[in-house]
């Protein structure tokens, strides 16, 4: 796998620059291998993401050096791929975590027979929110790592549970009624 190394320089007041360029990067899946160097895997997906941080290290101005980079040995290769491997990990747990918490609201809610179209939309809301993390994660794990796979299971438990959920608001809204 090819990499391109990210070296931005931003001088450090005001500090609003640098914070964004790095938001940027990671928002772009980049990793920190050391101080003020970042890799990010060679593509087109990870472009615009790419130019964008460019652009607001410019605008702080600051530089910005992109480098394409090809690991010499598989030592280097393993370095690279096992930094940006943890990252997503962390993303993946992350993820599943704010899952278990969409779910235990939905659960507190019928505890509650909080059976309301308004709290509907709200989780609704919710579900969306998780599905747009989900795709962004997705589009920055290369590796195809085998927690997208548990991640995206889950969603669609998510999507269920509110499904089950909606059911509910409107048996109870409508009595009964037909649809």
């Amino acid at each position: 796998m090819d990499w391109v190394l990210v070296m931005p320089q931003i001088p450090s007041e005001p500090s609003r620059h640098r914070v964004a360029v790095w938001r940027q990067l990671r928002k772009a899946g980049a990793v920190p291998l050391s101080s003020g160097v970042w890799a990010l895997p060679a593509g087109p997906a990870f472009q615009a993401d790419l130019d964008r941080a460019g652009e607001l290290c410019r605008k702080g101005g600051g530089t910005f050096a992109v480098i394409d980079a090809a690991p010499r040995d598989e030592a280097t290769a393993a370095l690279i791929r096992d930094t940006f491997a943890v990252v997503r990990l962390d993303e993946w747990a992350e993820f599943m975590a704010d899952c278990g918490k969409f779910d235990a609201e939905i659960a507190k809610e019928i505890g509650k027979a909080k059976f309301t179209f308004a709290e509907l939309e709200e989780e609704e809301q919710s579900l969306e929110r998780l599905r747009r993390w989900y795709r962004d994660l997705k589009k920055r794990d290369v590796l195809e790592l085998p927690e997208a796979k548990a991640a995206d299971a889950t969603l669609r438990d998510c999507a269920a549970v509110l499904d089950g959920y909606a059911e509910q608001v409107y048996q109870a809204v409508h009595g009964g009624e037909g649809e």
